[in-house]
């Protein structure tokens, strides 16, 4: 599942990365977006871009191409 499938308030887990430059995995490391966290999507653009999430500690804001390159699973509906 993809950030821009999810709906404002949903609580969801990072279980992966899209393939492709392995440097833009490791900005998304750096940015705290690794395997296994979960965030809660705070607000998402009419168009999906930016998005922002609440992970841990701090809200993050993502372009969209940046939302796209998790892959994401549902924790709550």
């Amino acid at each position: 599942m993809k950030i821009k499938d999810m709906r404002v308030g949903q609580t969801a887990r990072i279980v992966g990365y899209e393939k492709g430059d392995p440097a833009y995995r490791h900005k998304l490391l750096r940015m705290g977006l690794i395997k296994k966290s979960t965030f809660t999507l705070l607000r998402k653009a009419p168009m999906g871009d930016p998005v922002e999430l609440q992970l841990a500690t701090f809200n993050l804001t993502l372009r969209k191409d940046e939302a796209e390159a998790l892959n994401v699973e549902l924790i709550d509906g």
